[in-house]
């Protein structure tokens, strides 16, 4: 097991010439300062994007990555305007993202690998190599302590990253009532327990939730009143106890109370809407869940359109 170490700056990472840039930039036009209810409920993202993660953070402003190249979008909430952050590049994926408090975006690249990109100019600051093994998908993450946490579609681990600076992958086999079906994607979106001890992993294929320990890895079957499964979850996205689970090919999002060992998730309701097209993940702002629409079931050719909407909460 890798030490605990205290909470690294971003000054680690990027000096303080650049941080104070950022605080210039990120201040400008707080979401004080306008009213969201008047703010766009959808907007474009560039044909062919291949969009599947979305992350946004204190300011309103989400980022989108690209299965087609491994770009980053950036959208500003308050006007559905946005921009290409980084380009991306040949052979690489995002598909998973986070953004930490301190302007670093945590990216799941699908083929192996993590990066660490600044927010602000969209630069690579550092890829992790999180196995060297062929036929993984490195598909989302959470931030939680002084790592970064990554699931793996392909394999009955999570990968922990250290936040802010080079370090050494932790590699955390699960292990428990864990159920890996082979040459499907198992392990999908993660978010921390409330109480910040655990993971909470949704499996695709069966369509389970797992309470994960962080000291050991043995994963404990959720119980879920209400329903049977939460097969096609994909993203997951917490707030206190609440958990929104986001399932793709249903066009849907199931919103569960969870007790307070985290053992039962309890189907409180669901949320569907007519723009949802196979949506992936999500991100709350405000009164407001974002989702990208992947469109899975339609052509993923470079003229195929995609966007992002938002749901009220």
């Amino acid at each position: 097991m890798t030490p605990t170490h205290p909470r690294p700056t971003r000054r680690t990472v990027l000096g303080g010439a650049a941080l104070a840039a950022l605080a210039v930039t990120a201040g400008a036009g707080t979401a004080n300062a306008t009213s969201s209810t008047t703010w766009p409920t959808e907007f474009p993202l560039p044909d062919g994007w291949l969009p599947e993660g979305i992350t946004i953070g204190s300011k309103p402003y989400a980022y989108m990555g690209s299965r087609a190249n491994g770009g980053i979008y950036r959208t500003d909430l308050r006007t559905g305007e946005g921009k290409v952050l980084y380009a991306g590049a040949t052979g690489q994926v995002a598909v998973g993202l986070k953004l930490d408090r301190d302007g670093l975006l945590y990216v799941a690249g699908s083929t192996g690998v993590a990066r660490v990109h600044d927010s602000r100019t969209g630069e690579v600051l550092t890829t992790f190599q999180l196995t060297e093994a062929t036929g993984h998908f490195i598909n989302d993450v959470t931030l939680l302590g002084d790592r970064a946490w990554f699931t793996d579609s392909r394999a009955a681990a999570l990968y922990g990253v250290p936040r802010g600076r080079d370090g050494e992958v932790r590699t955390l086999p699960l292990t428990g009532d864990w159920v890996q079906t082979p040459d499907v994607n198992s392990a999908n979106g993660i978010v921390s327990t409330p109480d910040g001890r655990g993971l909470i992993v949704v499996s695709s294929t069966p369509g389970k939730l797992y309470n994960v320990s962080l000291k050991t890895g043995y994963a404990t079957e959720m119980a879920l009143v209400g329903t049977d499964t939460v097969v096609n979850g994909d993203g997951l996205w917490r707030t206190g106890r609440t958990l929104y689970v986001v399932q793709n090919r249903l066009n849907l999002i199931s919103v569960f109370d969870l007790d307070a060992k985290v053992t039962t998730a309890t189907l409180r309701r669901t949320i569907t809407d007519p723009r949802l097209d196979v949506p992936t993940t999500a991100a709350q702002f405000r009164d407001r869940l974002y989702l990208v629409n992947a469109r899975f079931t339609s052509p993923q050719t470079p003229e195929t359109t995609f966007n992002a909407v938002a749901v009220s909460l």
